[in-house]
């Protein structure tokens, strides 16, 4: 757990989430309210200071989980349109595999598939393994963060990929889902980790082709 504020340090930190508000707020302009937009901020803020090792990161990442589920509560709604297919990757600590397959597909499909990761118990730091092995193939896992699997991304998914994580994803009709019977790299030496890559890159370059991106 991070280490108490002084109150200088609470100041600045309530400073940086209310500047990552007005921020949301701009963006979302025209499709949720104020009240709306805070209420996701503020959701995602406390989902994220629970496990957070440095607090002084959890404005910023609050404020991309926060736009995340917006942007999916949107879709959803049908209040904007989204033409690229969207998949979802979920395991147990949203610290290795499903961040590694996200990476993967986001950077394999040259942008054109929205790309969303959670964890079911997510963990507070993604793992060292796997950021390195990810690095040394082209892949930057340095901005990644941990978040929880929320409704709404869940339902804002067309493809929803799970890898080890049971029954904690909720069923929604007309979906797609795949479970990856993939091994966990956490506690694994880099070589094993690096196998692991291979099984998730094969996949991915799998899934993409069925997307029809070539």
């Amino acid at each position: 757990m991070a280490a108490a504020m002084t109150t200088a340090e609470e100041s600045l930190y309530q400073d940086r989430i209310l500047k990552e508000a007005e921020r949301l707020q701009l963006e979302f302009t025209g499709i949720f309210g104020v009240e709306t937009v805070n209420r996701y901020l503020y959701e995602s803020l406390s989902a994220l200071e629970s496990r957070a090792r440095l607090r002084e990161f959890v404005p910023l990442f609050a404020h991309r989980f926060a736009r995340e589920r917006l942007q999916s509560l949107a879709k959803v709604g049908g209040l904007v349109r989204v033409d690229e297919p969207e998949v979802l990757f979920v395991c147990v600590h949203n610290a290795g595999r499903s961040q590694m397959a996200a990476a993967m597909a986001s950077k394999l499909s040259g942008g054109r598939v929205v790309v969303r990761s959670a964890g079911s118990d997510p963990t507070d730091q993604l793992n060292p393994a796997a950021v390195s092995v990810m690095r040394e193939r082209g892949y930057d896992l340095s901005q990644e963060f941990p978040k929880p699997l929320t409704d709404e991304v869940v339902r804002a998914a067309d493809v929803v990929i799970t890898m080890g994580c049971g029954d904690a994803c909720p069923i929604y009709p007309g979906k797609r889902y795949l479970d990856w019977q993939v091994e966990d790299p956490a506690g694994q030496p880099a070589n094993v980790v690096a196998k692991i890559a291979d099984d998730i890159e094969q996949r991915v370059r799998g899934l993409l082709g069925e997307l029809g991106i070539r």
